[in-house]
């Protein structure tokens, strides 16, 4: 069953009008990859509500802070041109970082990420990426057998900001039971 504009709004309050704009976009996404039943929609919303300050963020806040300057020159992120990782920074719900993800997440999606990295900002963008990362991690599997934490590790590398992931987790199950 597709997620609703008012179950968004009751999971990720802070989404104010963006939960109508994300709504459509997120369950064409979503079908796409196979992210349905309640165990694992609601496992993604937690984790991309997080991730874009519930949906208010397709792009990552630039200081630069002193992990974000650690991007450039950084092979594990594909970063080997000077200037890509302001070039190549947090983009899209789940925030696809990196040259080499998203050379990766434009061929699947069809789109010239390399060029035109900003394209990741806009709505159907940004759900469909995140939605193909989620897919090509494995999280449904793992939202299927409640690992959730592991899920947060998969997405962060860590576990920042888990209290308020998890209770984004605890609400969207509510919510969507």
């Amino acid at each position: 069953m597709p997620i609703t504009q008012q179950q968004l709004l009751q999971i990720l309050p802070n989404a104010g009008a963006k939960a109508g704009v994300f709504a459509p976009a997120l369950n064409t996404a979503m079908q796409r990859y196979q992210i349905v039943g309640t165990q694992r929609v609601a496992a993604f919303i937690a984790q991309i509500g997080h991730e874009s300050g519930q949906l208010r963020y397709v792009r990552e806040i630039w200081g630069p802070t002193p992990a974000q300057s650690r991007y450039e020159g950084r092979a594990d992120l594909g970063n080997t041109v000077a200037g890509d990782g302001r070039k190549f920074c947090g983009r899209g719900l789940i925030q696809i970082t990196g040259r080499a993800n998203y050379a990766a997440c434009g061929e699947a999606l069809g789109l010239d990420l390399i060029n035109q990295p900003e394209l990741l900002e806009l709505p159907q963008h940004a759900c469909m990426s995140a939605t193909w990362w989620w897919a090509t991690h494995g999280l449904n599997t793992l939202a299927d057998a409640g690992s959730f934490d592991k899920i947060t590790q998969r997405i962060n590398g860590g576990q920042n900001g888990a209290d308020d992931r998890r209770a984004l987790y605890a609400k969207a199950q509510q919510v969507l039971a």
